[in-house]
């Protein structure tokens, strides 16, 4: 996500050590989901309450739900959008602004699901598929790592206009910027267009609401 500088350095939580006992190392798993709190982008913007990761991925969730394309497998859309951030849960939520490079990045995130998958879950049929669809996301080659892809750009779009209107927010431009000319699905680029035009319509009604 965009954020200001900031001289802040992140320090990462060691990573889980696997105790022996499958259920406990099971129970860690659950409990590090907890983590999935407060999106950077937005805390850097000083928005009050802002969205966590799980508010991401889950609405995203929701929104490949709803698609109408028929050669998208749906259930593995819907699964991969609450998984793609899981990462974060050990890294956080990594901004631009930190000077992470991009390998180191993927580096730290592909490190923690292999803890997630080896140290917490015991490579277990259910970490294997929370493993593969991650990966399937981060390589971004399939039709339904694309259409996730969207709906990741889509949501953040979404979701910085609703505090444009509930903050009266002038300073979240560039995540409309980064985020709505890069989506490629035809009918998310739709919902895109749809979400464009009602942002001018509540600029445009707010400018002569406020006009002497």
């Amino acid at each position: 996500m965009s954020g200001e500088s900031s001289s802040a350095k992140r320090v990462f939580p060691p990573l889980y050590v696997s105790s022996g006992d499958v259920s406990a190392d099971r129970l860690a798993f659950f409990h590090i989901l907890e983590r999935l709190k407060k999106r950077t982008g937005w805390v850097d913007h000083k928005i009050p309450g802002p969205e966590s990761i799980s508010d991401h991925m889950y609405r995203m969730a929701i929104l490949a739900m709803c698609t109408s394309d028929s050669e998208l497998d749906v259930s593995k859309c819907v699964m991969m959008a609450l998984v793609h951030d899981l990462a974060e849960a050990q890294v956080g939520d990594i901004a631009p602004r930190e000077g992470i490079p991009k390998a180191e990045k993927r580096r730290l995130e592909a490190e923690a699901m292999h803890n997630f998958v080896h140290e917490m879950l015991h490579n277990s049929p259910a970490a294997q598929r929370i493993e593969a669809l991650w990966k399937e996301y981060e390589e971004g080659e399939s039709r339904e790592a694309r259409f996730v892809k969207d709906l990741d750009r889509f949501e953040m779009a979404c979701q910085a206009s609703e505090y444009e209107r509930k903050h009266d927010m002038q300073t979240l431009q560039p995540f409309f910027d980064s985020s709505l000319p890069y989506i490629r699905h035809p009918e998310v680029q739709q919902w895109g267009h749809a979400l464009a035009e009602e942002r001018r319509k509540a600029h445009s009604q707010q400018s002569s609401t406020t006009q002497p």
